[in-house]
């Protein structure tokens, strides 16, 4: 049967690019190709604001290059939007036609309410952020929305990008600092006008290519451990330290440096300057990467029109239900283990031996849900397969420290392989934090014995402490003895956390 596949082409001001999706068996739309072409449409927007012939030609040059792949995928599903460089042009009804006669393709020309609002839809579907400050910079405009309790309140749309900027502040491939002081005036100028954003203390999210190559830039120049780029979070000072990076080097080593895309080079620069005024402006010290921007909000609006639901009621949870569904996870068998699980830790907070927040309550039922995920590639080194997908898959609605938590609980065996998948990013973690999330996988990996058969028989735990031992009262509503045998094998790892003798006591 041939896979369902959906294909989104954006027409920005400096790139042009396809993006194909193919419905997997989870039912989402994933990535499955992406093509991009560097047309810079705004560098032939003239005075007049006409797109110029040869820019026109460039445009329909690369659709037809598109045309051949979207041909071969047998591709009917096709939206084709415009930005900035369209949109500013006085001639778009010429564009929109030469396209049309020239190509498979119909344009739609984005207003700068919908350009902002799918940039704002893409983040809040695809990261942890409930309130922030979005920006997304581009070759022509810079959209800036902000966003509260997951709610769109303002947005703005400035007619101005790294093309633009680079154009009118910068004459060669690199600024002077009188160019630089010019610029800085501008922005100053420009982004004052934003009453809404000025003090609010809220993380600024970077969508676009731009942002992406600063913390590509930023994960290669401290040899960042981790995979992916898609809710990466940077401070006030990485954004400083990088952008003294860029000033220190001569132009040809700024297109060498790893991270950074060659033809981004000589407008890297700008871009940094408005994300460095942004966060002063804020007041915040974080600047977080989104890597889903205008074509995912796109894509969202159009699989979700049916639904009337533009924005997901819970990130994680949508994530969940794709690793559910990626990974055959038995969710009956999930929740009874996230259920155990819950009412051991909940049990020893009354005896003061452990103390959660909410968000370790929450790491604790994911955590949980997603044990021994690993076993669906091979069941001998399940531990080993659940640590490394949970920690190299990109999961929407967790930042980097966050899947590093989840993997570290999710494949707990014991405390020394906890150490050592811990080790490459054990400066992020307090000792106290090691100590407790060890605890929490020695307590899931009981309470996933506690369901060793998957008959869900266990309906109430107690837990009291009797001269120094810790007595587990499990009653269950089925004979109990295969789940007996195997806590007594698992029940070491809690011991060794807690330092006390731990005793089941089964009754059905």
């Amino acid at each position: 049967m041939a896979q369902e596949k959906y294909a989104i082409i954006d027409i920005g001001s400096n790139t042009i690019r396809l993006v194909i999706y193919t419905r997997d068996k989870s039912g989402r739309f994933t990535e499955s190709e992406n093509v991009k072409a560097v047309a810079r449409l705004r560098s032939y927007l003239n005075e007049e604001n006409i797109l110029e012939q040869e820019g026109i030609d460039i445009l329909i040059k690369t659709l037809k290059s598109f045309q051949g792949v979207t041909r071969h995928h047998q591709l009917e599903a096709i939206k084709c939007v415009a930005t900035a460089a369209v949109r500013q042009a006085v001639n778009q009804d010429d564009i929109i036609k030469a396209v049309q006669s020239e190509t498979d393709f119909s344009i739609r020309i984005l207003s700068e309410f919908e350009e902002a609002n799918y940039g704002y839809l893409a983040v809040v579907n695809s990261t942890p952020f409930t309130s922030g400050i979005t920006v997304d910079i581009g070759g022509g405009s810079t959209e800036i929305t902000y966003f509260k309790n997951r709610q769109l309140i303002y947005f703005y749309s400035f007619p101005f990008g790294v093309l633009s900027l680079k154009e009118q502040f910068i004459e060669g491939d690199m600024p002077t600092k009188e160019e630089l002081r010019k610029l800085r005036s501008f922005l100053k100028e420009q982004f004052d006008q934003l009453e809404w954003i000025n003090d609010k203390r809220l993380p600024l999210i970077g969508i676009g290519g731009s942002a992406r190559n600063l913390a590509q830039i930023h994960q290669e120049h401290i040899e960042y451990p981790f995979s992916g780029v898609h809710q990466y979070v940077m401070s006030k000072d990485d954004v400083e330290d990088i952008n003294e990076l860029f000033n220190s080097l001569e132009f040809s080593e700024l297109q060498r440096l790893e991270g950074l895309s060659k033809d981004r080079a000589d407008i890297i620069i700008p871009a940094v300057e408005v994300f460095r005024y942004l966060m002063e402006l804020i007041d915040t010290k974080q600047f977080a990467l989104s890597r889903k921007g205008l074509r995912d909000g796109v894509f969202y609006e159009e699989t979700t029109k049916g639904f009337d639901l533009s924005v997901f009621p819970n990130v994680v949870e949508e994530s969940f239900h794709e690793l559910a569904v990626d990974y055959d996870i038995n969710l009956t068998h999930a929740f009874h283990v996230s259920t155990s699980a819950m009412l051991i830790s909940k049990e020893l907070e009354k005896l003061g031996l452990l103390s959660l927040d909410e968000q370790d309550d929450k790491r604790l039922k994911l955590s949980s849900a997603l044990y021994n995920l690993g076993s669906y590639i091979d069941s001998e080194s399940s531990h080993q397969h659940t640590f490394y997908l949970l920690s190299n898959r990109t999961i929407d609605g967790l930042l980097h420290k966050e899947r590093v938590i989840i993997a570290l609980m999710a494949s707990f065996k014991n405390r020394n392989v906890f150490k050592r998948n811990v080790a490459l990013y054990e400066e992020w973690f307090t000792k106290d934090e090691l100590a407790k999330y060890t605890l929490l996988g020695a307590i899931i990996k009981v309470a996933y014995s506690l369901n060793a058969t998957k008959r869900d028989i266990v309906e109430t735990i107690a837990v009291e402490e009797k001269d120094d031992v810790l007595v587990f009262s499990v009653h269950c509503r089925e004979d109990w003895k295969p789940e007996q045998y195997q806590v007594e094998k698992q029940k070491k790892h809690v011991e060794k956390q807690l330092k006390k003798s731990v005793e089941f006591k089964f009754d059905s």
